[in-house]
């Protein structure tokens, strides 16, 4: 059991590492170079490329799954199932789902990332700088956990952690100073009492946010 338990770390630990990878803007950089022609369409092909080279790695952690390490009773895990669900179907309101698919930059020949949105904090945000990130980790933790799935969650909480950090410093690129200062405020993947922002200080962050950014154009 143990080779197979390793077997689907590397899985998910490959997963992550060509996610990152593909995410990344040197990676971006070189296909706009070398294959120009896919540019528009690089975040649609990105998110299709996630989904297809996710269904092995899920082949393999259930194929190989052990035998039941806990249970989570279920007043906790369909709680859990509830939040998880209404916090991102509530999430989706402040988001831009043609530009996060990549859909709207493929219409509108742009490049992966689209057009520079301005600094807007969701009410998750003010609590919680990676709603979706803190939301993936509510579900994970809260299910039965076999072998294979505690390695798999071990991993994926890994590359939230890893992968947040990387996105932070984009976007720390692009919003400046008060981006920065959001970070020292809001806790990054679970929240934290006393580490959250009034509606008034979010609104004040994102007045600076824009302010920043157009000093840097």
């Amino acid at each position: 059991m143990l080779i197979e338990l390793c077997l689907i770390a590397c899985a998910w630990l490959v997963y992550g590492v060509l996610h990152s990878v593909f995410a990344a803007e040197k990676f971006k950089s070189l296909i706009e170079r070398r294959w120009p022609s896919f540019w528009t369409a690089y975040r649609l092909i990105y998110n299709l490329l996630a989904i297809v080279l996710l269904q092995p790695v899920l082949w393999v952690t259930y194929q190989f799954q052990g035998a039941p390490l806990w249970h989570i009773p279920s007043w906790i895990a369909w709680p859990a199932l509830v939040i998880t669900i209404a916090g991102f179907v509530w999430s989706l309101k402040w988001y831009d789902g043609a530009t996060f698919l990549g859909l709207r930059q493929w219409r509108d020949q742009l490049g992966p990332d689209g057009k520079c949105e301005a600094f807007r904090l969701s009410p998750l945000h003010r609590y919680v700088r990676h709603p979706w990130y803190a939301l993936a980790l509510l579900l994970l933790w809260t299910r039965d956990l076999n072998a294979a799935w505690l390695v798999a969650a071990i991993i994926i909480t890994l590359y939230f952690i890893i992968g947040s950090r990387l996105e932070e410093n984009k976007l720390a690129a692009h919003y400046g100073s008060a981006y920065r200062r959001y970070c020292r405020r809001v806790s990054g993947l679970l929240p934290i009492p006393g580490r959250s922002l009034s509606v008034d200080e979010a609104r004040m962050l994102e007045s600076q946010a824009h302010q920043d950014f157009e000093t840097m154009r």
